[in-house]
């Protein structure tokens, strides 16, 4: 008897293509960062890609997640997080930003801020709804907007002299009465912008006219740059109310293993996130909620990283300028877009994948951040943002200075090519 392995269906493979994963066979590719990584692995190049530090977190936090273990803090936490995370998270966004946060029905805590997004959007956006993100945009946000069944819009951050900005009419003209959600990332992976009080102005009324939530990813907040201010968008006026705002533990303190996010908002949009989340992974990390919630009331540590950060964010500037590309200084995260096309490449994925034999360094193209075309148009077709930024590749700088120091020496190598 002959058995067959049913085909499987489902919206995974609407994720699969919103991710621009989905082969012209039916087959799913690894995400950019994988294949980048595997690169790295396979040649031997300095890993620019994927943006993980190499250095562990602070001592302190990692004695603190042992005296955990050594506690009993080894089986499931409360679903909603425990109570001292909980109370650490609330007490951060008060002292920081004057947010009155109650830790007992307005924050979540979740399995990396990767997590809190999926869930959000799960619990929030229908099929007929709209979705609306920034673009470039990290990439498990098109995949969750299309296993929810919504409609992903974006919006643009143009380049220009002054970084990448946001496209306020485009902004204007994507909002509108389908909009269920708005997805902001500030600071911004993979452009390094920090939004301007003005330009979170123009997203909080596009929210409050179309009567829209407000769903802010902040897990940059602590790594800004030049006197660039992180504004959380919830402490505009009116904007509490409709805003979740999503964060993490893992690149304030470098402990992206631990997955340890959060978000809090309204009562009632928590509760519901709370309701899809406590069927994906109900509770995880036991012994590091409560080393993140002593974590959480240091912002020393954090100020020092990026502070140490900077230093290193100048270093790889300068040597991608040095070896020949355009580079828009970012004022916050750990990466930094260059563009290839003074060095003669105008392809940014080709650039990547020559780059281990080019120079020995791997980087990510920054179309990987990029809406992948709409059903039957060219293959080779970019969105209208991707054409301006085809060229483009994202590197990290969230790495040891002598490791960048190699990096930099290596990239001079395509100058002189």
């Amino acid at each position: 008897m002959t058995m067959t392995t049913p085909s499987p269906t489902g919206r995974w493979r609407d994720a699969a293509r919103a991710a621009g994963l989905l082969r012209a066979d039916g087959t799913v590719a690894a995400t950019i960062f994988a294949e980048m990584t595997a690169l790295a692995t396979r040649t031997g190049a300095i890993n620019l890609g994927q943006g993980f530090p190499d250095v562990d977190g602070p001592h302190a936090i990692r004695q603190a997640a042992i005296r955990a273990i050594e506690a009993g803090h080894n089986q499931y936490p409360p679903g909603p997080g425990i109570r001292a995370l909980r109370q650490a998270i609330a007490d951060h966004q008060h002292r920081r930003y004057g947010l009155d946060v109650d830790p007992d029905t307005e924050v979540l805590v979740s399995t990396g801020a990767t997590e809190a997004l999926a869930a959000t959007i799960l619990a929030l956006a229908d099929p007929g709804d709209e979705v609306v993100t920034l673009e470039p945009f990290y990439d498990s946000y098109a995949a969750c907007i299309a296993l929810a069944g919504a409609t992903h819009v974006t919006v643009p951050l143009l380049p220009s002299p002054d970084g990448f900005r946001l496209d306020v009419e485009a902004l204007r003209t994507a909002v509108g009465p389908r909009t269920r959600l708005i997805v902001v990332n500030s600071p911004h992976n993979p452009t390094g912008t920090v939004l301007t009080p003005t330009e979170l102005a123009e997203i909080a009324a596009a929210a409050r006219a179309s009567g829209a939530v407000v769903v802010t990813d902040e897990v940059y907040e602590h790594l800004t740059f030049d006197g660039a201010r992180h504004v959380p968008i919830a402490t505009l006026p009116g904007m509490a109310e409709r805003t979740l705002t999503i964060s993490s533990a893992g690149k304030t303190f470098s402990f992206t293993g631990w997955k340890v996010g959060w978000l809090h908002g309204p009562a009632e949009l928590v509760t519901a996130v709370r309701t899809v989340k406590q069927f994906l992974t109900y509770s995880s990390g036991a012994p590091f909620q409560p080393a993140i919630a002593e974590a959480l009331g240091d912002d020393v540590g954090p100020r020092a990283l990026a502070d140490s950060l900077a230093t290193r964010r100048d270093l790889l500037c300068e040597g991608l300028v040095a070896a020949g590309f355009d580079v828009v200084v970012p004022q916050g995260t750990y990466f930094v877009v260059a563009d290839g096309t003074p060095l003669g490449f105008d392809d940014g994925a080709e650039l990547c994948r020559r780059l281990p034999d080019l120079a020995g360094v791997v980087g990510v193209p920054v179309s990987a951040f990029c809406r992948t075309p709409a059903p039957g148009a060219s293959p080779d077709a970019p969105s209208d943002l991707a054409a301006h930024l085809v060229a483009g590749v994202r590197f990290t700088f969230v790495k040891r200075e002598d490791v960048l120091r190699d990096a930099v020496g290596r990239l001079a190598s395509l100058r002189r090519a």
